[in-house]
């Protein structure tokens, strides 16, 4: 079963797709260049993908899919690195996987516009980078700082959910987290890290209101914070940032954003029928003066027209960016090259992990239930049900995990609510 998985994902990085789903009774479905393809001669049974999915998973894991139906996490598999996501469905349970690059692109192999190379020059500000799920924001992240990584000294602190890129330390001290194994939450890292002498502090997604409030004071503080954001457009994108907060706060919200943003890239995949491959379409917004004033004084409907005024100071609608840039490149990257395996990208997975953050130091097992059903749920879903409440305890075959395979989170005391606290504190301080 591992080889036949192993061999699966080195054929789909041969052949530069970049995402594989597996089901159940289903043929595989292949992803390249975004158009959906059926491998109607590869069809897993309902039991092998049960015994893939039991395979692949770590005890950490394995729980946390019992108790909500769904894990994400990110592996290496035969020398390419993937991310999974394993969720239930009515044909039992499902993986979606995405093959990663096995070295980090650079911002030219990504085909981006040159100017975006500025971003990793930055010392302090707020860095977003938007779009939809699946459009390349996580590897647009991992190249800028990989080239802040190849220029400077500086120390970078990541918080991933899961870690997609590994970034070796090279003139920057490289330190990577990741929830769930490294710390509970992004709110709970975000304020360890203000203690840890970070320079740049990169944010996997700013989704909760606390999130979005403490990177705004790490932003604020004098940290360049680099984050991602699920937005289409400007306007979008400042929007939620604005008002992830509750009414009496939005002023202060409003002037934290506008004295920290830096660069706003709206990031969308589209097909290019000269290249024969998807390219990134940007809009790229800079924290100008005018754009600072507009975002203060809420008049978030003048940013369409800054952008369109703001070509000196190199900012692109998407139009511009289409017609001044992708329409008039001579040459673009073939992104299949970013996926071909590398004998190196093992090495990677050599990571210690310290029994001190282990209160279990037995092995962890977990069975298969002995009732099979017709896959309304899967075995590795037990009845179908989410039982959280209870102990996963089977009859059939027993997985045995060493508990070096566990992940870990930090007990930590800290409460943060006094943390948003002390943001409308400042608010109404202010007021």
């Amino acid at each position: 079963m591992h080889k036949r998985f192993t061999d699966l994902i080195i054929s789909c990085a041969q052949f530069g797709y970049s995402d594989v789903h597996i089901c159940g009774g289903q043929p595989i479905v292949y992803r390249k260049n975004g158009a959906i393809k059926f491998e109607q001669k590869n069809i897993w049974s309902h039991s092998e993908v049960d015994e893939l999915v039991q395979k692949i998973l770590n005890a950490k894991n394995l729980s946390i899919l019992q108790e909500r139906l769904s894990v994400d996490f990110a592996v290496n598999v035969g020398n390419v690195r993937i991310r999974i996501s394993i969720f239930n469905t009515d044909r039992g349970p499902s993986l979606a996987i995405r093959l990663l690059p096995d070295s980090i692109p650079t911002i030219e192999k990504l085909n981006l516009h040159p100017s975006v190379r500025g971003i990793s020059d930055l010392k302090s500000g707020l860095v977003l980078i938007c779009g939809t799920t699946g459009c390349g924001k996580t590897t647009t992240i991992a190249s800028i700082l990989d080239d802040i990584n190849h220029k400077r000294a500086a120390h970078i602190v990541t918080l991933e959910d899961p870690i997609e890129y590994r970034i070796p330390s090279r003139q920057s001290f490289v330190e990577q987290r990741e929830v769930g194994t490294h710390v509970p939450s992004i709110e709970r890292g975000l304020i360890d890290v203000m203690r840890a002498d970070p320079d740049i502090i990169m944010v996997g997604e700013l989704r909760e209101p606390e999130t979005i409030a403490l990177t705004l004071n790490a932003a604020e503080s004098g940290h360049l914070v680099i984050a991602t954001l699920h937005a289409t457009n400007m306007e979008d994108a400042l929007y939620r940032i604005i008002n992830s907060m509750p009414l009496e706060a939005e002023e202060y919200i409003r002037h934290q954003l506008a004295s920290t943003i830096a660069w706003v890239l709206v990031q969308k995949l589209i097909y290019s029928e000269k290249a024969g491959i998807r390219v990134p379409l940007l809009s790229i917004m800079r924290g100008t003066q005018q754009v600072k004033g507009i975002i203060r004084e809420k008049k978030l409907y003048q940013i369409d027209n800054s952008m369109h005024t703001g070509k000196a100071d190199g900012m692109f609608t998407e139009e511009r960016y289409l017609r001044e840039y992708l329409e008039t490149r001579e040459k673009f990257n073939n992104p299949m090259m970013n996926f071909r395996p590398d004998k190196n990208a093992a090495g990677y997975e050599t990571i210690h992990k310290s029994d001190i953050f282990n209160s279990d130091t037995t092995p962890h097992k977990y069975a298969a239930n002995n009732m099979k059903m017709e896959h309304s749920g899967g075995s590795v879903f037990k009845d179908g049900i989410n039982h959280p409440e209870k102990s996963w305890v089977g009859t059939d075959t027993a997985i045995t995990i060493d508990s070096a395979d566990t992940q870990y989170v930090i007990d930590d005391s800290a409460d943060l609510s006094e943390i948003i606290a002390q943001t409308e504190g400042k608010f109404k301080s202010k007021k």
